[in-house]
C-alpha cells in the first residue's frame, strides 16, 4: 500500500481556500478501488525552510533519472518542499510519477527521489491477525481488521481471550484492570428495555448516566453480542489507541452524556478508533426547556482526536448527531472517515465539521430535518457516492465565522435539477458567513490524498441494500452490490 507521508518537523494547517476560477478535480475511477497517494504539507509562517526528502533519507535521482535503491526493498520518496510520496521499491527504479502510481506532489516541479535507510519499516503495516471467532450469538470478527478510512488497519483487542460483561461497571471494571497494552476483548452481554422509558423527556432530566472509559489504554475491542442493549454511554480518551467499538445497540441515555464520544485530555489525543456496525438513537421529543439538545450527540469527537472511522452504523431519531471539535477554536488538522452509515429521521450534524479533513462516502442520508453535512472553519471534505432523499441543507456551511469547503462525486443528486424528484429543500442561513450546496457544485477540490483503498458503490445499491447490513446484530455484513 503506498503511503502519505506527512513531515513531522513541521506542523500542519489548513490550506488556503481557492482563488476564484475553475476547478481542477482529479478523474477517480468510482466503481472501482481507489488510491491516492499525494498530499500537501504546507509550511506555516516562521517554520524551518522546507525540505526534498524525509529526515534520513538521501538523495538518490532528480525526477527522470534513476534511483539504485539496491536488492533489498526500502522506502523511496518522491517530491520537494515538505511533499513527498513514499513507497516501498527496490532494484533500479526510474524516479518518475509513473513509479509512484501517477502521484504529482508538486505539479510543473521538478522533483526528487530519495531513498529511506537501511532497514526502514514498510509505510502499510503488516497483516493483522484476526481476532478470534466468536461463540454465538456474538458478531464474526471484522475481516482483517481494515476500517476502510482513516482509522486504517484497527485489530482492537485482536484474539486476547474475550471477558464478557453484562453492565458498564463489570465493563469498566474490566477495563480498569487491564494493563493497557496487549489486548482486551470485552464482549458485553447486557440488555435494556427501552420500553420503559414512556417518556423521553423524563429521561432527558435524570442526572447523567453512566460512561464508561477507555483512557490512556491501547488495543481494546469493546463488542455486543446480538440482542444486546445499553443505557450507558462509552468514551474513548487522552492517548487510547487502536480502538475497536462495535455491535453495540445504545439508545435513550439519562442525562446529558454521549452515546459515543472520543475526546483528547491533558496534551494526548485518541488515534486509530473504529466505530462499526452499532445502533444509536435517542427521541425526536421536544422537551420543555431543552432546546434542541434533549440528549447529547451520538457519535461526537473533540478535543484532537483524529484518524477515526465510522462505518455501518444506524443512526436514527436524534436531534444533533455528531460534531467534530467542541467549538470554533477547537480545530485542527484531523482525519475522519464515516463510510455505509444510515442516517434516519435526525436533525443535523452529520457530521458537523470544524476543521481538518473528512471522507463521506456510501451513507445513505433519509428525512434529515435541519442540516446534514456542515462543513466550516476551514474545514475540506469530500463527500461521493451518498444517497441523499427528503432532507433539508444536506451539505452546507453555516454558523461559525467561517466556512468550509468541499468536493461532491457522484452523488444521487447530480444537480439543482434532482432536488425535486430526491425531496432536497433548501433553508438559508441567518448566520453569515454562510454557503449552501444550492447550485450542487464543489467549492474546492479535497486538498489531501487517501491513504486507504476503498470501493464506491452505486448510491442506488446505498439505498436499496445499506439498511439491511448496518446497525448491530447484522454479524458485521457488509455491503454488496453485485
Amino acid at each position: 500500500m503506498k503511503r502519505i507521508h506527512l513531515n513531522e518537523s513541521t506542523d500542519l494547517v489548513a490550506p488556503k481556500p481557492p482563488q476564484a476560477g475553475p476547478l481542477r478535480a482529479p478523474s477517480p475511477r468510482h466503481g472501482l478501488a481507489v488510491m491516492a497517494v499525494a498530499v500537501g504539507v504546507v509550511a506555516p509562517m516562521g517554520a524551518a525552510h522546507a525540505v526534498d526528502w524525509p529526515s534520513g533519507f538521501s538523495k538518490c535521482a532528480d525526477e527522470g533519472g534513476t534511483c539504485k535503491v539496491g536488492d533489498t526493498a526500502r522506502q523511496v520518496s518522491f517530491g520537494v518542499k515538505d511533499k513527498w510520496v513514499i513507497k516501498t521499491l527496490s532494484g533500479s527504479v526510474a524516479c518518475t510519477s509513473a513509479t509512484f502510481g501517477g502521484a504529482d506532489p508538486n505539479p510543473g516541479v521538478n522533483e526528487k527521489c530519495a531513498v529511506g535507510p537501511a532497514g526502514s519499516p514498510a509505510p502499510s503495516p503488516s497483516p493483522a491477525p484476526a481476532p478470534a471467532p466468536s461463540p454465538a450469538p456474538a458478531p464474526s470478527p471484522a475481516p482483517a481488521g481494515q476500517s476502510g478510512g482513516y482509522a486504517g488497519a484497527v485489530t482492537g483487542g485482536g484474539s486476547a481471550t474475550p471477558v464478557t460483561v453484562k453492565t458498564a461497571a463489570e465493563m469498566q471494571a474490566a477495563i480498569n484492570a487491564y494493563s493497557g497494552s496487549g489486548g482486551l476483548v470485552i464482549r458485553y452481554a447486557g440488555t435494556f428495555d427501552f420500553g420503559t422509558i414512556p417518556d423521553p423527556c423524563a429521561q432527558w432530566k435524570k442526572p447523567a448516566g453512566a460512561v464508561v472509559e477507555i483512557k490512556n489504554k491501547s488495543d481494546v475491542t469493546i463488542e455486543g453480542v446480538n440482542g444486546s442493549a445499553a443505557n450507558f454511554g462509552l468514551a474513548v480518551k487522552a492517548a487510547a489507541s487502536n480502538i475497536i467499538i462495535r455491535n453495540m445497540t445504545i439508545g435513550l441515555l439519562p442525562g446529558s452524556i454521549d452515546a459515543i464520544g472520543i475526546e483528547g485530555q491533558s496534551g494526548k489525543f485518541p488515534s486509530n478508533v473504529w466505530i462499526d456496525h452499532n445502533t444509536l438513537f435517542s427521541s425526536l421529543a421536544e422537551c420543555s426547556g431543552a432546546g434542541d439538545l434533549e440528549f447529547d450527540g451520538l457519535v461526537d469527537n473533540k478535543a484532537g482526536a483524529h484518524h477515526l472511522t465510522y462505518s455501518y452504523n444506524y443512526i436514527h431519531d436524534h436531534h444533533k448527531v455528531g460534531l467534530i471539535g467542541s467549538s470554533d477554536s477547537d480545530a485542527s488538522d484531523r482525519y475522519i472517515t464515516f463510510h455505509h452509515n444510515v442516517y434516519s429521521n435526525v436533525g443535523s450534524r452529520m457530521p458537523l465539521q470544524r476543521a481538518g479533513y473528512t471522507h463521506l462516502y456510501n451513507n445513505l442520508y433519509s428525512k434529515v430535518l435541519t442540516s446534514g453535512a456542515n462543513i466550516r472553519m476551514g474545514g475540506y471534505s469530500l463527500i461521493e457516492g451518498n444517497y441523499f432523499e427528503q432532507s433539508q441543507n444536506p451539505v452546507t456551511s453555516r454558523d461559525s465565522p467561517s466556512i468550509g469547503y468541499w468536493e461532491l462525486r457522484n452523488n444521487n443528486v447530480k444537480s439543482p435539477a434532482d432536488f425535486a424528484t430526491y425531496g432536497i429543500t433548501w433553508v438559508a442561513s441567518e448566520s453569515s458567513p454562510s454557503r449552501d450546496a444550492t447550485d450542487w457544485k464543489s467549492t474546492a477540490n479535497f486538498p489531501v490524498g487517501i491513504p486507504y483503498s476503498y470501493t464506491v458503490h452505486d448510491p442506488a445499491c446505498v439505498k436499496q441494500k445499506l439498511p439491511s447490513v448496518a446497525g448491530a446484530g447484522k454479524n458485521l455484513a457488509t455491503l454488496s452490490c453485485n
